[in-house]
């Protein structure tokens, strides 16, 4: 049972990534819409690539943030939903069938699926499940079927997606959280969220491809009818990019990062050689001589680490044999989508419709924290409030992770994996 119903309605969300940590606080109200009531973020200390690498300093941040999205929302919490970018997660298919011997189909012939299911190998030992999402069930030459219970038939069968990540990333995120006296009610990898998010109905259905472009991860998930069938991450984000600025202008990370802001695109215009930047270089005072290159060069150190990332999840999306077949959408969320630039080289390198991903009906969201970089925070309040719950007074269950049948499924597997 999910324990935001027990808190008045409120969900909290806390998205933990190598650059920013984030707590959004909604309240769910009457007609099923969310309502941010508190939003703190703040610069992630002690994580790398998504993983935990000091707990003190995680655990600072993160109290940190949970605490400004508390006094936000005048409210306390005391569970979460997080997100989860690190442990490279990765997808599974499995295939389970069972005999029913053309009598109705039961709940002891779902639980003998289950069963099947839970014997099917794991992967290896370091490695634990995150999601389970059922695809849909098959009754003998009938696929596609949404809810079997009194259909007759001789076989049942369901094709699960199992998504894992490594125990260790996933247990360390679990600790920092809990030493900051706060409960993990679910894990959502950062790519499904962000997709909870920004994507409607007609995108799911359709097929697209999601790409967050985190802080030291990017990672991606493929939906096709209205399910996510497919998640990776590669590791490389946005960090990357600026210490690859701090190594080739020789400058402090911390100003990298403002040239970037400030002034970085993957993409040339004819102005970037008249545009001069000036910036202090490594070890010298910053009221000394300072550097000055063209803008052009700027670009020429961004754009191929930019390039390089989006040939991998091509590279990826084709090993999956899903390049073709995930439809022709792309949606980019995560904070390094925000480079200016990065939709049109995205559009160019893996040869798709590009839209950048913003999160989609919530109220109280304000304008600082209604773009890309939040897409991850939002989609965990969405997955809290719609994928969690159960019961009356919330309007739209799904019946993909948690509702009906194919919930049940899932919701048995989380319970006894």
């Amino acid at each position: 049972m999910s324990k935001a119903r027990t808190r008045s309605g409120l969900i909290a969300a806390l998205d933990v990534g190598t650059t920013k940590v984030c707590c959004f606080i909604a309240r769910v109200l009457d007609d099923g819409a969310l309502k941010v009531i508190g939003i703190g973020h703040q610069i992630a200390r002690g994580l790398r690539a998504g993983q935990v690498v000091d707990m003190d300093a995680a655990e600072a941040s993160i109290r940190a943030a949970v605490e400004a999205a508390e006094e936000m929302a005048g409210e306390r919490i005391q569970s979460v939903v997080t997100s989860l970018a690190a442990g490279q997660p990765q997808s599974c298919h499995v295939e389970v069938e069972v005999e029913v011997g053309g009598r109705e189909v039961t709940d002891l012939d779902i639980r003998r699926m289950l069963e099947s299911a839970r014997a099917q190998p794991e992967g290896a030992n370091d490695r634990e499940l995150v999601h389970i999402v059922p695809l849909g069930y098959r009754l003998d030459d009938s696929d596609g079927i949404r809810d079997p219970s009194g259909m007759c038939g001789e076989r049942l069968g369901v094709t699960v997606h199992l998504i894992s990540a490594a125990s260790g990333a996933i247990r360390n995120l679990g600790n920092v959280v809990a030493r900051g006296h706060l409960d993990i009610e679910a894990r959502v990898v950062a790519p499904y969220a962000s997709g909870l998010a920004c994507l409607v109905e007609d995108e799911k259905n359709l097929g697209v491809t999601v790409v967050d472009l985190g802080g030291g991860t990017t990672t991606i998930a493929v939906f096709q009818n209205g399910h996510v069938v497919y998640i990776d991450a590669i590791p490389v984000g946005g960090s990357h990019v600026t210490n690859d600025i701090a190594r080739g202008l020789s400058t402090p990370l911390v100003h990298a990062e403002r040239l970037k802001t400030l002034y970085g695109s993957c993409m040339p215009s004819p102005s970037d050689d008249r545009e001069l930047m000036r910036f202090p270089l490594v070890g010298e005072e910053e009221d000394s001589a300072a550097a000055q290159v063209p803008r052009s060069m700027l670009v020429q150190i961004i754009r191929p680490r930019i390039e390089e990332t989006f040939e991998l999840v091509r590279s990826h999306l084709e090993a999956s044999g899903l390049d073709k077949t995930a439809g022709r959408r792309v949606v980019l969320t995560g904070g390094a989508a925000q480079l200016q630039g990065v939709r049109e080289l995205a559009a160019m390198i893996l040869d798709k419709q590009v839209r950048m991903g913003r999160p989609v009906g919530f109220a109280g969201m304000a304008e600082a924290t209604n773009g890309p970089a939040f897409a991850t925070a939002a989609g965990l309040l969405r997955y809290g409030a719609f994928y969690l719950a159960e019961g009356p007074g919330r309007a739209g269950r799904r019946r993909d992770d948690t509702g009906g049948r194919l919930g049940r499924l899932g919701q048995w597997l989380r319970e006894n994996f």
